[in-house]
């Protein structure tokens, strides 16, 4: 007549889960019932990730002398699990006597509180949980041992289902000695309750008083005696009834003539108890408080559990408060039903629901890590590795965040990433935009001087022609710079570094042309020199082409096989997503800086080489100059390069091609233009040929 222990065994599981207690105690009668309860209930708990703290098995034959050696020897007071365990969540299976186990522990820990203060309190704050096996026989334990029962405030009971049925109350307030024809049981409850005897009794009390029938039983304190119906009641009042319909049925059975031939036969007093067994099981009915009383296929009353609270006061009476519902009909993960706020917990609680953990609790940010050696439910809180977080409490594992975002500095939130580029507006992208708009229009003027006195020795000399391709290089140099600034695009990633590099091969191809066509000028004038066939603007302009060429075929096979493209980079900055130009086929990239620097290699080695020719307007002493400069800033570029990161890459990149450029124009075109803006007296063919002489 009660509903399956299994069902109850899956409502302590969902209790403890729904309060998250992970760390609980564990207390049974030390018999077969109690193992057993243990072999089901312990691999319950690991699977749902919860770990026993402890185990306490309970004596059958408990002693209650009032000597506190023997209260310690027998509820094993000094046991340390009991007594330091963290875990506030206790869970008792067994009987009565379990209840007076625990009583007793209690009030020999309150005895020697003088010997262990550090244990004070340490067993009574905590969260009595109890099966529907155990009835609160709280006027035993106060009988018994004395004990105050403010020590069970706040406990959670699974109890068997009941309601309140009509005209039950005015039924116990009819009740008294001699009822129903004097029965004993009634005869000697009446006495013990009431202290006084019943002069009919068989049972002698001692007592000063007669019984006279006129006492009340709702005086009798909750403690002894309680006027509502309780889960036990409710369970007898349901068995009497089906066992009432089980006889109807019985008595239905077979065909009148049967009935009637067989009548003494069936009379309740012949009727053996397995003859009822298949009716009870087919028996279905109505009772009076409008609950269905019905059997499962096992036998089983197919009924829910209640889940009561405690509420003791300081009269020493007490109530049980219905707080919730454990439904094994209703759907899976809403069988157990919990009203929290009415739910009064033990007043010793600094916090409520109560923790019950092996351990502090792992707050947003920190990780679970295992112990060595102990259950799995403790373990050591760690800070979160780089690049994860947790952002909830008791988290077994931190999370990697999305790729878009970043941990903040107390790992417990994923932040954006903010996007990294060199903005138009920016500081670094401000001067870099001025440093190449005003070399520019340097380079326009230089350019437009050169076109204006194109006429004179000083220009004409070295090739003119080609100083207008280096003027015009050199000026696309400057301009090619703010492709690399703003929000990389395909159009700009594609343009960027191809056309930074095809302009400065130009540039440095007429610089090594120029320098060749002063050496073989000065090899010309030698008598009888054959290399005078050679001194022609043809050769000078194949140079430029050849040398160009090269570049542009490095840049076209490089556009043909994996072009640049706008890409978004994740990884490399951890607060940042850097837009960036990915350069596809990242050997193309260096094979053109690398063709750059052979020509800027070659450029060099000539221009040294020829710098101490006998010429008034011999240049390689100058493009030497430039070309030192050119080199310096470029093998500097490499390691500052692969250095940096997201947008100061970009800013490197443009420094070093405004630098290397300006130092081409000014090391190269600043002393002609000294001579022809401010000496135009040494801009003379006189001049020339006096120094020549």
């Amino acid at each position: 007549m009660v509903p399956s222990e299994a069902l109850q065994y899956q409502g302590i599981i969902q209790l403890l889960l729904h309060f998250k207690w992970k760390w609980v105690g564990l207390v049974t009668m030390n018999n077969e019932g109690g193992e057993y309860f243990l072999q089901i209930i312990e691999p319950m708990l690991f699977e749902n990730g919860i770990c026993s703290a402890f185990t306490e098995r309970v004596v059958n034959n408990l002693r209650f002398t009032g000597d506190v050696f023997d209260l310690m020897k027998d509820t094993k007071i000094l046991s340390s699990a009991f007594l330091t365990s963290k875990a506030k969540a206790i869970v008792i299976y067994g009987k009565t006597g379990t209840i007076l186990w625990l009583a007793s522990t209690i009030k020999a820990l309150k005895m020697l509180q003088w010997l262990f203060p550090q244990y004070k309190k340490s067993s009574e704050v905590k969260v009595w949980i109890t099966t529907a096996q155990i009835d609160f026989a709280l006027h035993s334990i106060q009988k018994t041992l004395g004990t105050d029962i403010q020590i069970f405030h706040g406990a959670i009971s699974f109890t068997i289902h009941s309601k309140e049925l009509p005209d039950f109350q005015k039924f116990i307030q009819d009740v008294y000695p001699g009822w129903a024809g004097g029965d004993g049981f009634i005869n000697s409850f009446w006495q013990q309750a009431f202290t006084c005897s019943v002069s009919n009794s068989t049972e002698t009390m001692n007592a000063h008083k007669v019984c006279t029938g006129e006492e009340l039983l709702e005086s009798i304190p909750s403690p002894y005696f309680e006027m509502s119906m309780t889960g036990h009641s409710y369970s007898i009042y349901n068995a009497v009834y089906a066992l009432a319909h089980a006889l109807h049925a019985m008595q239905s059975a077979g065909s009148n003539h049967r009935r009637r031939v067989v009548a003494d036969m069936l009379s309740p007093q012949n009727v053996k108890p397995w003859q009822l067994h298949s009716f009870l099981q087919r028996i279905s009915f109505n009772n009076n408080a409008g609950d269905e009383i019905t059997f499962d296929e096992h036998g089983e009353l197919v009924a829910e559990f209640d889940i009561t609270n405690l509420v003791t006061f300081p009269n020493q009476s007490f109530i049980r408060v219905k707080v919730g519902r454990l439904d094994p009909q209703a759907p899976p993960g809403k069988q157990l039903t919990i009203d929290e706020d009415r739910i009064k917990w033990q007043r010793g609680l600094t916090q409520v629901p109560p923790l019950s953990e092996c351990n502090d609790i792992c707050h947003p940010g920190y990780g679970k890590k295992k112990k060595e050696g102990v259950k799995f439910c403790c373990y050591d809180c760690v800070p979160c590795p780089d690049g994860m977080v947790s952002n909830e409490k008791e988290m077994e594992t931190c999370l990697v965040c999305q790729e878009d975002h970043y941990p903040n500095k107390g790992k417990n939130q994923c932040i954006p990433k903010i996007p990294n580029f060199l903005a138009f507006d920016e500081t670094l992208a401000i001067i870099s935009t001025f440093s190449a708009l005003l070399l520019s229009l340097i380079t326009a003027l230089v350019f437009g001087i050169f076109i204006k006195y194109r006429d004179t020795p000083i220009v004409k000399a070295n090739n003119r022609s080609l100083t207008y391709v280096l003027l015009v290089s050199l000026l696309l140099c400057f301009l090619s710079s703010l492709l690399f600034l703003g929000t990389p695009n395909k159009a700009t990633c594609l343009l960027r570094q191809t056309s930074f590099g095809i302009v400065f091969s130009v540039a440095l191809s007429s610089i090594l042309a120029k320098t060749i066509s002063v050496v073989l000028a000065f090899m010309a004038t030698k008598p009888g020199s054959r290399i005078r066939k050679w001194v022609d603007k043809r050769l000078a302009y194949s140079v430029v082409l050849f040398c160009s060429k090269i570049q542009v075929g490095i840049c076209t096979l490089w556009l043909a096989t994996s072009p640049p493209f706008p890409d978004l980079d994740m990884h490399t900055m951890t607060e940042e997503i850097v837009l960036q130009c990915n350069e596809g086929l990242v050997l193309m990239f260096y094979c053109v800086l690398g063709y750059m620097a052979f020509l800027a290699t070659v450029s060099f080695i000539v221009a040294f080489l020829a710098r101490k020719l006998p010429d008034s307007f011999n240049e390689a002493k100058f493009i030497t100059f430039s070309m030192v400069v050119f080199c310096s800033v470029w093998v500097s570029f490499v390691p500052t390069y692969l250095s940096t990161r997201g947008k100061y890459m970009v800013a490197v990149e443009v420094f070093s091609i405004l630098a290397s450029s300006a130092g081409l124009l000014g090391c190269i075109f600043s002393p002609k233009c000294y001579i022809i803006v401010l000496r135009p007296e040494l801009n003379s063919r006189e001049h020339l040929i006096r120094r020549k002489t």
